[in-house]
């Protein structure tokens, strides 16, 4: 009876893979415009743990505080959802639609936005068999950790795109001094270095 126990999640991981569900693999790394992070969210989830490790295998660094850090990336409105996607003539259910939503955003120790808040959302369909449960269940879980992975790298992806921009939405870049200003992107003239300011008439 007890090798029953062992038995069974190893059946149930056989059917899952025998089903045609394989879960996805990690992405590349990416190119990241700061060295350090300070991660900031409600609870301790799966979703924050995969991100952290993903941070790190980035080569940056985590910290305690967010003024020892470049940036702080706040994840926030984490949740899953399971809904009927369809049901037989008999009123049995065929397929469950699994979601999983995430709010993400980076910001500096001035408050300056390197990413927006953006809402990452995502989908699986879970074909149902009430003759399988253990496998589907499994299944089910493999999909919601799939989700997270999935989660992880679309974040990861646009955190790559990420550089500070000040309230007005300037871009901000590192000047000569290593300041960061605000970049006059489109602007129709400049003041030459050392030229005085215009005065009025």
């Amino acid at each position: 009876m007890r090798a029953l126990y062992f038995i069974l999640p190893l059946l149930a991981t056989l059917l899952v893979t025998a089903c045609g569900f394989h879960l996805r693999g990690h992405g590349a790394a990416v190119k990241l415009a700061f060295e350090s992070v300070y991660l900031k969210f409600d609870k301790e989830t799966p979703f924050v743990n995969d991100l952290r490790n993903a941070l790190m295998s980035n080569k940056v660094s985590l910290k305690d505080s967010p003024t020892d850090a470049t940036i702080t990336l706040s994840v926030s409105s984490e949740s899953t959802t399971k809904q009927i996607q369809s049901l037989s003539s008999a009123g049995k259910v065929l397929e469950y639609q699994l979601g999983f939503r995430v709010t993400v955003s980076a910001y500096d120790a001035q408050l300056n936005d390197w990413l927006p808040s953006e809402e990452i959302l995502l989908f699986r369909t879970l074909a149902y068999d009430d003759t399988q449960v253990l496998a589907k269940e499994q299944e089910e879980a493999l999909l919601y950790k799939d989700m997270r992975n999935d989660a992880v790298q679309q974040a990861l992806r646009r955190l790559s795109r990420a550089h500070p921009h000040d309230a007005t939405g300037a871009l901000m870049t590192p000047s000569a001094s290593g300041v960061i200003a605000a970049s006059a992107v489109g602007a129709s003239s400049a003041v030459a270095p050392g030229a005085g300011m215009p005065t009025g008439n």
